[in-house]
């Protein structure tokens, strides 16, 4: 201690025992530690004072935080796409109105093989002339109704000629649609029910959005009735009392429901979707209960100690609270990589998250003290039969132990094997494939508006959801009208027929206030190669063709032809498949921006953390070893297709675009909770006079059980969304839950002891002595603050 240590100069260093080092470099961590740790602690000694003002406070911020968001009077931010397709909606938002929503009815004989031709089967005519007839005796329903029995009726017949389509569009304003399209949909209904040896299906835009949007509404019904019992039982296992477990769950909630209501005010400024929403209560969970269970183990150890509840928050304040703050800051940071992207669906996302985690870890370090104060030892009552005991007593884990002794006597053994492991894991991740899911590869075709787009799809390429051309003035908003732009418009049929199946009908022109949108069936309409090839040809050899050098709008040119059509107008394409493949596109050009940032800035963190440029490097390396493994497992189970029958889905040859970037994000800053906290006890053990061995072994017995409870819990929560209808949710709980428990168990289980064992002294490398008497004297001004700090012998394991 500080009282025992004697003047000395640094002239004499060579003399010192091993003992005096030690102590001496133990001072200059703990009076670092304390520079660092002064606010939380203080901050946490307040709450714990004031125990009653600082639960209330906290309620209250959660109140004001719902109410703010209920009277914020305005408009809710839009968000714009990237590329071409962004300016296509940027042009039709400046119209203040949107093309009404189109939908397609096939008709076809429900025994194809057999089938005639549509031009010679009375019974598919008769059925299409009675959708016709019925779907134009709905007053003020429809509109542009169009079939294979009117005019130019060859371009809605397909190519194999058995098969028909009839199109029409929303009749009305805007708030009407909803209300037009079940009227529409009741139609086809009634006259399907008088051709029952027809099949007429349904697909265009408002049905197939409107089956994506009851699949989400029903995924979060079933994801609340599984997950909530699951966590809850989970809970109730690893803290072993009814009490203990309710309080991650409190923190959780009031933080989600607090990050919410601020969420609804800043969507006055930033964009925010259903995404958002999701993720912020994934992170909500995840982070309320890790910070949670940090602090109440910690807690736990230092009552056990012979602490009584003031002094063991203090001591649990100025370590795990220390670690809470330090683990909330670097995932808010890293959080922060994805605002390299550019995108505005990220800014939402981005700005829910840092909320999140920034609430979490504010309820962390002031109304958690404050709960476990006023709750003292009867956090630790209602015990669980069987478990409580063993829970509440914060035990060392004796099977971590075991094998962090296992590994440090054969590092390299135990190490290079986890290495390849995680690589072997990590090997199908090289022919990873981004490609966003079609509706048709999210949902199940057992949906019935899913096969009939698939239906349509055989028959009618494009047909249910077609790119969209956006075509104003650029000087001239009348320019849209002008002959040479519906001469151009027109050519684009016999394009359309010359462009080897790239392009189909029916195509269409619908004015949109001073716009002009053509919608154009592609080859496919979802987000596959056939579909990005026909975008291509679309956007940079059909349009420039069929429109003049002066609408080329992807190079926003500005030159005038001869060809009738000026230099004042321009176009560009949009639709699923053009969003789709622009958001890919900025996904994939602004990915390593996204990695170096989040990379650099774990770097200099952990550097600043731990003061040892091999740790951080190290920490990095086991970081991405973890999620290169769960990419691997990603790409094998989903792109591959393997497990496909067990997780109820259909591969479609690709992974979401925006998933392994997200999951880099999340997880690089979820695992640096449990890196710091693992590293951390290894850290205190080796400063104060521990051999590296004995330190690792001590670190993870300490630290990996309660990481390892915490993944349980995490991974829990991810896998439900394994039971989620659509196969994004399905590839993100796997993704992510795989993540953790790889870095929860075979990294921080067995890698990390290896890896430090492996660095000896070079992982934790001492000053020189004469720093240390520096940081003596900053200690000792310290201690004088706070007179109990003089007791402190060690630096305590966070």
């Amino acid at each position: 201690m500080l009282r025992k240590s004697k003047s000395r100069d640094s002239t004499d260093v060579p003399g010192h025992s091993r003992a005096a080092l030690v102590e001496q470099a133990a001072l200059v961590e703990q009076a670092a530690l304390v520079e660092q740790a002064a606010l939380v602690e203080r901050v946490a000694g307040w709450s714990v004072r004031h125990r009653a003002l600082a639960i209330a406070g906290w309620f209250a911020l959660v109140v004001v935080a719902v109410l703010a968001s209920a009277v914020m009077p305005g408009d809710t931010a839009n968000s714009t796409d990237p590329g071409e397709s962004g300016r296509a909606g940027q042009v039709l938002d400046a119209q203040r109105k949107y093309p009404p929503p189109q939908e397609n009815v096939l008709v076809q004989a429900r025994t194809q093989d057999a089938a005639p031709p549509f031009a010679e089967s009375p019974e598919l005519r008769r059925a299409t002339q009675d959708l016709v007839t019925t779907l134009r005796r709905t007053p003020g329903t429809v509109t542009a109704v169009r079939s294979p029995l009117g005019r130019d009726g060859s371009r809605l017949v397909s190519k194999d000629g058995r098969s028909g389509l009839v199109t029409f569009t929303m009749a009305g304003a805007e708030e009407q649609w909803s209300e037009h399209y079940d009227a529409a949909t009741k139609a086809v209904k009634t006259v399907q029910a008088r051709h029952p040896q027809v099949r007429l299906a349904q697909a265009g835009d408002r049905s197939l959005s409107r089956v994506v949007d009851e699949g989400i509404k029903g995924d979060f019904k079933r994801a609340e009735f599984f997950s909530l019992p699951l966590t809850v039982v989970i809970l109730l296992v690893v803290f072993g009392s009814l009490i203990a477990a309710a309080i991650p769950l409190l923190l959780a909630a009031t933080t989600v429901v607090a990050t919410f209501g601020l969420l609804q005010v800043l969507a006055h400024w930033v964009p925010v979707n259903s995404a958002t929403s999701s993720m912020v209560l994934l992170i909500g969970v995840a982070v309320g209960v890790d910070y949670s269970l940090f602090y109440l183990r910690r807690a736990r150890e230092e009552r056990a100690a012979g602490h009584d509840v003031a002094e063991a928050l203090r001591i649990t304040a100025r370590t795990s609270g220390r670690v809470v703050v330090v683990s909330g800051l670097t995932m808010m940071l890293c959080l922060v990589g994805l605002l390299f992207t550019g995108l505005d669906n990220f800014k939402g996302l981005t700005t829910g998250a840092v909320l999140v985690v920034g609430v979490a870890m504010v309820g962390s370090v002031t109304v958690l003290p404050a709960l476990l104060a006023a709750l003292g030892h009867r956090v630790d009552k209602a015990r669980i039969p069987w478990v409580g005991r063993r829970r509440t007593a914060a035990d060392q884990s004796r099977a971590w132990a075991a094998v962090a002794h296992a590994v440090v006597r054969r590092p390299l053994v135990w190490g290079g094997s986890a290495v390849l492991a995680l690589l072997v894991l990590a090997l199908p991740a090289l022919g990873m494939r981004l490609q966003d899911a079609a509706v048709t590869d999210s949902l199940s075709r057992r949906v019935p508006t899913v096969d009939a787009a698939v239906r349509m799809q055989e028959a009618f390429p494009g047909a249910p959801s077609p790119a969209s051309v956006v075509i104003w003035g650029k000087r001239d908003p009348g320019a849209v009208d002008s002959p040479a732009v519906r001469k151009a418009v027109e050519s684009l049929h016999q394009r359309a027929a010359a462009s080897g199946g790239a392009l189909n009908e029916p195509i269409s022109a619908t004015k949109v206030g001073r716009a002009l949108v053509v919608r154009v069936p592609l080859a496919s309409f979802g987000t596959d190669d056939a579909a990005n090839r026909a975008l291509e040809t679309l956007r940079k050899r059909t349009l420039p063709a069929a429109l003049g050098e002066a609408g080329r709008a992807g190079s926003g040119a500005d030159s005038k032809t001869d060809g009738g059509i000026d230099g004042g107008i321009d176009y560009a394409v949009a639709g699923k498949t053009a969003f789709a493949y622009d958001f890919t596109n900025r996904i994939t050009d602004r990915t390593p921006y996204v990695f170096a940032f989040v990379l650099l800035l774990a770097f200099v963190l952990l550097v600043v953390a731990f003061r040892s440029p091999a740790v951080a490097l190290m920490s990095i390396v086991l970081n991405l070893l973890s999620i290169g493994a769960a990419y691997g497992v990603l790409t094998w189970v989903f792109q591959d297709g393997h497990l496909s029958s067990a997780l109820d889905f259909t591969s479609y040859g690709g992974v979401v675009g925006w998933l392994p970037l997200f999951m880099f994000v999340i997880l690089f800053g979820l695992s640096m909770d449990y890196h710091i906290f693992v590293l951390s006890r290894i850290r205190e053990r080796r400063l104060a006079g521990e051999a590296t061995r004995e330190a690792v072994v001590g670190g993870v017995a300490s630290g990996a059980g309660v990481v390892t409870s915490a993944a349980v819990i995490m991974t829990a929560a991810f896998s439900v969304f394994v039971v989620l209808s659509a196969i994004e949710y399905k590839m993100m709980g796997v993704g992510l839950a795989v993540a953790v428990l790889i870095d929860a168990t075979l990294v921080r289980g067995v890698l990390l002891p290896a890896a430090i064992t492996l660095l000896g002294r070079t992982a934790f490398p001492r000053k020189s002595l004469q720093t240390s008497l520096q940081g003596r004297d900053r200690l000792a001004r310290h201690m004088l603050v706070d007179d109990r700090a003089a007791e402190v012998d060690h630096l305590p394991a966070p």
